[in-house]
This record gives structure tokens, sequence and C-alpha cells, in this order.
């Protein structure tokens, strides 16, 4: 099984990447993952952000399929 994840904004910047590539079965399980990969300074800002698969808005304990998108949309501000 393999999701594909997409990082925006901060969250891009601190991964070093648009994307990467997951098996997690579950939401949850993925940002776990995303943490012990990127650490510490993802973990804070995936606290206060926005998660969809598939363009729709999503849930911690969602499970994930084979195919999925997962976008990781932090809080933006400007001006």
């Amino acid at each position: 099984m393999s999701v594909k994840v997409l990082f925006f904004a901060r969250a891009k910047e601190i991964a070093g990447k648009a994307e990467t590539e997951s098996d997690a079965a579950t939401i949850d399980l993925l940002l776990k993952e995303l943490v012990t990969t990127y650490g510490p300074e993802l973990e804070s800002l995936l606290s206060v952000s926005r998660l969809w698969v598939n363009d729709e808005p999503a849930d911690v304990n969602q499970p994930l399929r084979s195919g999925d998108q997962v976008a990781i949309l932090p809080p933006v501000s400007g001006g």
C-alpha cells in the first residue's frame, strides 16, 4: 500500500521537499511516522495544520487506502 503525502508552505520547508510516500494505514499512524522522520518542528506545525485526503477534510482516525493523497496544509499568513 502506498499513499502520497503533499507538503505545503512551512511543512514543505521543514520536510525539504514537496511530497513523500508512506504505507501508513491511518492518518494517525502517518502523522507519527512524519514526526519520527522530520522531527519536533513538524510535530508542532502539525498540531495547527489542516489535513485533507483526496481533496476532502480528514480525521486523524481515518483509514488510508493505496493511492490516497494526503495534503498537509499549515496556517498561512500574509499581507
